[in-house]
């Protein structure tokens, strides 16, 4: 049933069509950019100590004040990619993301530097995500849904494989302002070049993405929202994983790198090795979710999260196991965002699907926001991370169990949320 109580189905050969490949590409580049900004936050934070004379809880603030501010504009930014498509957005959010970075790389004050990634480059974040990637490509794939997603959404891992690795050089030979600029000059730069590909292909693609009735007005989708069983358990497992991905790994891996006694370029190779088992594991994730029961596969990739914890927790110095466990949770990292894309579009409908994956997504930010703060304050009350990898092992069991009983349906998807 729909929001206003009619029955909508899919869209008359919906399951047949071809992804657009250009569109899938456009948003694999965008959150390949964006999320090597992001990622930056944490190879400069303990250079951020020594330079500006801050200790780490500072670092983690920031870190989780950004996340909040993305938090906020997560359905907002799915709201107007249902409404207006999301090539202009995407590129809009780049060109924000690079100011951000810009500003970052100028400032001395420690309130500057933080101002600049919270109140600028968080606002670009918040745009460029990978809910916005997966609203645009998911609608119009067809039975090959999962797979266009994942390869779409991989480009959160693939541009980490790189530049992480490279600004582990770059920090090394000219310090952190330089390596925040050239990556703020990156993401203009793809921003403008987006901002210019609106004509013919392009266009078009941009345009693909399903908008919101307006007969039917976002209230009455929140409402519908609020009343699904089937949103909760998406919404609190994703929160979950929010706090076990981009909370405790995306902010406090390389610290914790640091801390076991690695240097910065060892610990940012092996955060590009898990960048690119993630690349790997996303796109895998998606072509599984095309051909398998997707509550049992996202359920397994939690529970098996959840294992690659303890691993994490008896890294001690040896740079094998570091590596090991690189390899061993990227694969399992993001893996969850093109099973949970797909379980929203058949369950919950592509014609809101950016405001509910915008809301889930926003769930995925605060809990990630929770993760990165709370990290750094038992770091200094403990004088280490053991209790932040027991807490993440445990909540990424919680999630696996959330997820678990969800029917999986076949064949659904062009509708609205059920009323």
């Amino acid at each position: 049933m729909g929001v206003g109580g009619t029955r909508t189905g899919p869209a008359v050969g919906a399951e047949a069509a071809t992804p657009d490949w250009v569109l899938v590409f456009f948003c694999f580049l965008a959150l390949a950019v964006s999320f090597s900004a992001r990622s930056t936050l944490g190879l400069v934070m303990p250079f951020w100590e020594a330079d500006l004379s801050v200790s780490r809880e500072f670092g983690s603030a920031v870190g989780a004040s950004m996340l909040i501010v993305m938090a906020f504009l997560a359905p907002a930014a799915g709201h107007l990619a249902d409404r207006f498509g999301a090539v202009t957005l995407l590129a809009a959010g780049l060109v924000v993301v690079g100011a951000g970075l810009l500003l970052a790389s100028v400032s001395s004050a420690p309130l500057l530097v933080a101002a600049s990634w919270v109140g600028v480059s968080a606002i670009g974040f918040g745009v460029v995500a990978m809910h916005v990637a997966a609203t645009a490509v998911a609608p119009g794939a067809g039975t090959r849904r999962g797979l266009a997603t994942g390869i779409a959404t991989s480009g959160a891992s693939a541009g980490q494989l790189l530049v992480i690795p490279f600004l582990g050089l770059v920090l090394q030979a000219a310090g952190w302002r330089f390596s925040l600029a050239s990556v703020g000059v990156a993401a203009m730069v793809l921003g403008l070049l987006l901002a210019t590909m609106r004509n013919g292909r392009t266009r078009a693609a941009g345009a693909s993405a399903p908008r919101v009735s307006d007969a039917v007005g976002v209230g009455t989708q929140l409402r519908a929202l609020a009343r699904s069983p089937v949103f909760h358990a998406l919404f609190w497992s994703f929160t979950l994983c929010g706090f076990t991905t981009a909370g405790v790994i995306e902010v406090h891996f390389l610290p914790y790198a640091s801390f076991c006694g690695f240097a910065p370029v060892t610990g940012a190779t092996a955060f590009g090795v898990l960048s690119a088992v993630n690349l790997c594991g996303m796109i895998l994730a998606g072509w599984l979710a095309d051909r398998m029961d997707r509550p049992l596969l996202l359920g397994a990739i939690y529970l098996l999260r959840a294992a690659s914890f303890v691993l994490l927790m008896n890294i001690g110095s040896d740079v094998s196991l570091l590596y090991l466990f690189a390899v061993v949770f990227g694969l399992f990292d993001y893996a969850t965002v093109p099973v949970t894309a797909s379980l929203v579009a058949t369950h919950l409908g592509t014609r809101a699907m950016g405001l509910a994956m915008g809301l889930i997504s926003a769930g995925h930010a605060v809990g990630a926001a929770a993760a990165a703060y709370g990290a750094g304050v038992l770091f200094q009350m403990t004088d280490g991370y053991a209790w932040v990898w027991i807490s993440s092992t445990a909540l990424a069991a919680v999630a696996g169990v959330l997820v678990l009983p969800l029917g999986d349906r076949r064949g659904a998807g062009n509708g609205r949320v059920p009323a």
